[in-house]
């Protein structure tokens, strides 16, 4: 195997592939990334969970397939100078890595010890442009679930009912939801996919009307992204009802300006880390939210002015949780609806008339002052 190309290209296309491979494995190929040449250069990362694979142009010489380590091919390609790459594999599995006086010579695999990615079978297929799909992760994947006790919410359901596709990602605490229309015609389909998966599909999608499009297999779904592919397998197992879980009635309701509610919050939580931890005690009145913390490390209070409706109300929260609410909201003016201090809380865009956008997040107890 030997080819020829430009930097730039082949270092893309190895960070790409390199988000599927494994950081440890008992299968030692599946560490590496496996690089096919033929009429173009095919780089594949696979865990047996999930597969990436892309494609570059480049002066291919001798076709031919090995497998590289990852990692160290990386930070190799990272390194060269800018300018033509020449990766070349004569004898065994011992690759030459050159680019103008940098040279490198490493160990590989050969390509047949690399396991096949299994395919997705032809599905129901749907598409969105890539910077719409990109905001409905980023908005969502912040609450799915870290517990792999519960695997159906290490994932996000997606849900197209109606011509609407909605996001939903929950981890018992809080729960957020993006819907966004699509042009289908009475399709319905709903699937959970891997928040791993999700994560790695952010980093692909370009900020841009570029179209991705989704295959939904009877166990694995496919993203392609132009010459790219990410492979994932399926959640299995019964997603909660959210539809039943956000509450439809509010006694108190406050709209603020969401940057002024974020600043609010970053700075009451300065004396609130991973050892200390304390609820937000928020206080809801006609005209202003004020916030208060109280540890070990000292007391912090402020307020955000808002308008609001309803009986005034005291409740605690999750200083993070309620943050990721506030940053991720995609609005600049955002609003509360509460019930009472042992209910949910919702925040909404203020001005978002088609419910594109929903957070829910539990309040929790608030102790005693001074305790």
């Amino acid at each position: 195997m030997k080819f020829s190309c430009e930097k730039h290209l082949l270092l893309a296309a190895v960070n790409t592939a390199s988000r599927a491979a494994a950081a440890k494995s008992p299968i030692p190929a599946l560490e590496g990334i496996l690089i096919e040449a033929g009429e173009h250069v095919k780089l594949t990362g696979y865990d047996l969970k999930e597969g990436i694979y892309t494609s570059i142009p480049a002066d291919v010489a001798t076709p031919g397939a090995a497998v590289l380590g990852a990692r160290l091919l990386g930070e190799i390609v990272r390194s060269l100078p800018d300018g033509v790459v020449t990766i070349s594999i004569e004898k065994g599995t011992l690759a030459n890595i050159s680019c103008g006086k940098s040279e490198f010579s490493i160990m590989g695999t050969a390509a047949a010890d690399y396991p096949e990615i299994q395919g997705v079978e032809e599905g129901f297929t749907f598409s969105l442009p890539q910077k719409t799909l990109r905001s409905m992760i980023d908005q969502t994947i912040f609450a799915v679930s870290s517990n792999e006790s519960r695997p159906v919410y290490t994932g996000s359901l997606f849900e197209i009912e109606n011509g609407t596709l909605c996001v939903v990602s929950v981890d018992g605490y809080r729960l957020a939801m993006r819907r966004e229309k699509l042009e289908l015609d009475g399709a319905a389909v709903s699937f959970i996919v891997p928040g791993a998966a999700l994560s790695d599909a952010v980093k692909i999608c370009a900020d841009a009307d570029d179209p991705v499009e989704i295959t939904v297999g009877a166990k694995q779904i496919r993203f392609s992204f132009g010459e790219t592919v990410l492979i994932s397998r399926r959640l299995e197992g019964e997603f909660i009802n959210y539809k039943k879980t956000v509450p439809a009635n509010f006694t108190t309701f406050a709209v603020a300006e969401k940057a002024d509610f974020q600043r609010v919050i970053e700075r009451v939580s300065l004396i609130i880390d991973d050892k200390i931890k304390s609820p937000l005690r928020c206080t809801f009145s006609i005209d202003s939210v004020e916030l208060l913390c109280v540890t070990s490390l000292g007391r912090a209070e402020d307020s955000v002015s808002v308008e609001g409706a309803g009986l005034p109300l005291e409740i605690g929260f999750n200083n993070r949780y309620l943050l990721d609410a506030v940053k991720a909201a995609p609005s600049e003016k955002l609003k509360v609806c509460l019930g009472n201090s042992t209910s949910p809380c919702v925040i909404v865009p203020e001005d978002d008339a088609d419910e594109s956008f929903l957070f829910m997040i539990l309040p929790v107890r608030l102790p005693q002052i001074g305790n």
